[in-house]
């Protein structure tokens, strides 16, 4: 094992030290099989922690092509990772630059590799919601609008149009089935709910589309305003748009694309 994993585990190791006192009774965390793989494989992401590799082979081929004057590129979480671009806008030339689980400053980085470099016309950002949920460990909200400030600022300053996309409700409306090991578990064949207000509280998504919206308007770039187009009476994602509560489904997307579509189209006039 190579002393980056070595370093992982010692830390491990520290950390579960801290917490530790003297007790009674013997009664250890189970020990999961090969930790020094598991430790190794942590360390193996870390080099990657913006996820640079993800699009790299495609970004390369992309470049050896000629620069398409319609060129759009997405960046986003698992929102737009997941939007299966080719069936919402057939024939058009749409980038797809999604990773899921991603915080705004970890596309920050991604920015030159995975939009600049690409010489699109625009770019619409889709983000925030991961940052409202600590993915990537706590933020404060002026940390997450200068993420959004600074990858605005870059495109414009490389002639590219900015779309800034609000983020989407989430719903407490979802269930999941009982999975083995539940605690308290239900009756066979039941289901569990899935709150998603606790992670991503909504008057933070409200607060954060609010800024969104006027910083747009400040710099001149377009506002897409997906969260009235999602939203119930109640403030959560509509029932029957997300199979989980945070994810928009196929019906969810169909919301979505004429949204999208106006913005670039405005954005290419």
């Amino acid at each position: 094992m190579g002393k980056t994993a070595w370093m992982v585990v010692a830390g491990l190791v520290c950390v579960s030290s801290a917490r530790g006192q003297l007790v009674e009774k013997y009664d250890p965390p189970k020990a999961g099989c090969c930790i020094t793989w598991q430790a190794k494989a942590i360390a193996d992401q870390l080099q990657d922690w913006n996820q640079l590799g993800r699009y790299h082979a495609a970004n390369e081929a992309l470049k050896t092509q000629p620069a398409d004057a319609k060129r759009v590129v997405l960046l986003g979480d698992s929102i737009t990772d997941m939007w299966k671009l080719e069936e919402s806008f057939p024939g058009k030339p749409y980038e797809n630059r999604g990773i899921s689980g991603q915080t705004t400053e970890q596309m920050l980085v991604r920015m030159y590799p995975d939009v600049i470099d690409l010489k699109p016309v625009a770019m619409a950002i889709l983000a925030g919601t991961n940052d409202i949920a600590g993915n990537t460990g706590p933020e404060t909200s002026t940390m997450v609008e200068e993420n959004l400030m600074a990858m605005t600022d870059l495109a414009q300053k490389h002639g590219i149009k900015v779309i800034l996309c609000s983020v989407t409700p989430i719903s407490d409306y979802a269930t999941r089935p009982v999975e083995p090991g539940d605690s308290a578990q239900p009756a066979a064949g039941a289901s569990r709910k899935i709150i998603r207000s606790v992670a991503r509280p909504p008057a933070q998504i409200l607060k954060l589309n609010e800024w969104i919206k006027s910083y747009a308007a400040s710099v001149g770039a377009i506002y897409v305003d997906y969260f009235s187009a999602l939203v119930d009476e109640s403030g959560m994602l509509k029932d029957g748009y997300s199979d989980d509560g945070l994810h928009p489904n196929a019906k969810g997307y169909a919301l979505m694309a004429p949204l999208m579509e106006a913005a670039i189209n405005k954005a290419l006039k």
